[in-house]
């Protein structure tokens, strides 16, 4: 279907890729990872012409289609929506383009070449177009009003929805999409995920969503070490099955047949978890093809995310009474009264990013409520990541003295054990010495983490903790959120981090506050919820 080959990528001295030769076949779709700066998004770029290699080629079988997730979301700013995504599909739009502009200037001349047009038309399933793409539109949130606006008079959101719509208009036979979630709220990633699982065609995406990569992906792409190799299953099973090789290669005295058999008992008891998940999806199909012979154990760095607490908190953690946060008039929440209990792993949301950020620096002093009051418990210790953690990197100093700032013992002050434990956050070496104010986005929040790892608080408070994380970051994350013992306040866009580490979720909204112990999917698809959800924001509207 769509093949690469002797593709190799060259930035002056630094190879991204060496002589890269791989396929990907129809009914497949593989969710490419990699390291930060391996080249999944160039790799794309090139797979989608956007780009040239240094040398080597790509070849798409012809006759065949493909279709790309447009970053630019300016670029149609001068089209209606709807005729946006019937551009998606190039061939289609160009005989419709010609057999529009041959009827408006009608002859007996052109009567022959309409007849030819419309025969085209028809084997492209033309006639039902405007509709197949109205109603892709309305799956993604664009409601009809909308169909005929220019698309410049759309918001960010809006217009990432149409794009989306574009990419998938026309069933085309190579998918290409680079973070297709972004932005997206959890009713249209849901139904993404549903829509590609029962793809029959090919799909290569990027994406840092784990939950999406486990629901839509047959196979993954790993970019390491300039090349790509395919692995059947979801990421998932890629994580743990080559976490599990690591520790089997670390076993040497280990017999190979003991080792083969613990891989395929692994194989079983992840094929038996994924048969009995709610995704029963043609995606099934991927277990399969789980082959033992695949798992390899990866080179992949992961950073010790460990929390630990000075001590542990009494029963009184946080008391919110009759909470009210408004912006330039507009009410974000009210009418929010909570109790933490010790132990709670909240998933705090809103409709309104806004809500859930105005929340977050209410209760940490950072800004003045429109109303209500809160008190924290005598024996908590807070620590917070905001979702904008600019303010801590203006200051030009070393990221050893940077985090030698939040350290409490005259042993953590040490050069060791500040290097050691940036090491640890795979700031090795030389990097411990950049400038905070040269960092990356993920390296902030790398940074952001060991500064809450060294404050040891009971209650750690986490907005959109997941931004410019990649998956390696990501995963050692989530898993040591699970593991801490203290209270967690969290939001994030992240599926996987709300359902895996919460255990109560509390909605702040115009109209009051919704609280429930259930896990986030529970949350979700509970009707009578969501019937209050809509109420509750109608407040406002």
């Amino acid at each position: 279907m769509l093949s690469v080959s002797n593709l190799s990528v060259q930035f002056g001295k630094r190879v991204l890729f060496d002589e890269v030769n791989t396929s990907f076949t129809q009914g497949n779709c593989y969710g490419i990872i990699g390291a930060n700066g391996a080249g999944k998004s160039t790799f794309l770029r090139i797979l989608s012409g956007k780009m040239d290699p240094t040398s080597g080629n790509v070849h798409l079988e012809p006759g065949k289609r493909m279709s790309v997730l447009e970053q630019d979301h300016n670029l149609y700013d001068e089209y209606p929506v709807l005729e946006t995504v019937l551009r998606g599909n190039q061939p289609l739009f160009e005989v419709k383009a010609e057999m529009d502009a041959l009827y408006a200037d009608y002859s007996d001349e052109n009567a022959d070449r309409i007849g030819e047009l419309q025969v085209q038309f028809e084997e492209m399933n033309g006639w039902n177009a405007d509709s197949d793409a109205a109603s892709m539109l309305s799956n993604l949130g664009i409601k009809e009003d909308y169909h005929y606006s220019l698309m410049k008079d759309l918001d960010g959101q809006q217009k990432v929805r149409v794009l989306l719509a574009q990419a998938l208009f026309g069933n085309p036979d190579v998918l290409i999409m680079d973070e297709p979630t972004n932005d997206l709220d959890y009713e249209t990633i849901s139904w993404l995920e549903h829509f590609l699982a029962n793809y029959d065609n090919t799909v290569i995406v990027v994406s840092h969503d784990r939950h999406f990569l486990d629901a839509v992906c047959t196979h993954i792409s790993d970019i390491d070490f300039g090349k790509i190799n395919h692995f059947s299953g979801n990421y998932s099973f890629w994580y743990e099955s080559s976490q599990l090789a690591a520790r089997q290669r670390a076993q040497q005295n280990k017999k190979a047949e003991e080792k083969k058999k613990e891989l395929q008992e692994f194989i079983q008891r992840f094929s038996a978890n994924v048969a009995k998940s709610k995704q029963a999806t043609s995606r099934k199909k991927m277990i399969e093809k789980l082959n033992v012979e695949e798992i390899k154990p990866s080179s992949r760095r992961y950073p010790a995310i460990i929390f630990e607490r000075e001590r542990e908190a009494g029963d009184q953690i946080l008391n919110i009474e009759n909470l009210e946060a408004t912006l330039e008039g507009e009410t974000l929440f009210s009418n929010i009264h909570i109790n933490l209990s010790k132990g709670d792993k909240v998933v705090v949301f809103s409709r309104d990013s806004r809500a859930t950020t105005a929340f977050y620096e209410i209760i940490n002093g950072k800004q003045e409520a429109a109303g209500g009051k809160y008190e924290w418990g005598v024996t908590t210790n807070q620590s917070y990541l905001p979702v904008d953690n600019s303010e801590y990197f203006e200051k030009d100093m070393t990221l050893v003295d940077w985090l030698r700032q939040y350290t409490k013992t005259e042993e953590e002050r040490e050069e060791v054990y500040v290097r050691g434990f940036l090491g640890k956050m795979l700031f090795s070496g030389e990097e411990a010495l950049k400038s905070a104010r040269v960092l990356s986005g993920g390296e902030k929040v790398r940074c952001m983490l060991s500064k809450m790892m060294l404050q040891r608080a009971n209650v750690l408070m986490l907005d959109e903790p997941t931004n410019h994380l990649d998956l390696e970051s990501i995963t050692a994350f989530n898993n040591s959120l699970k593991n801490f013992k203290g209270t967690v306040l969290l939001t994030t866009h992240d599926h996987e981090f709300s359902q895996t580490v919460g255990n109560r979720i509390i909605e702040l909204t115009p109209g009051g506050v919704i609280d429930r112990y259930l896990t986030f999917d529970e949350y979700m698809s509970d009707p009578k919820i969501k019937e209050q959800r809509d109420k509750m924001y109608a407040v406002n509207a």
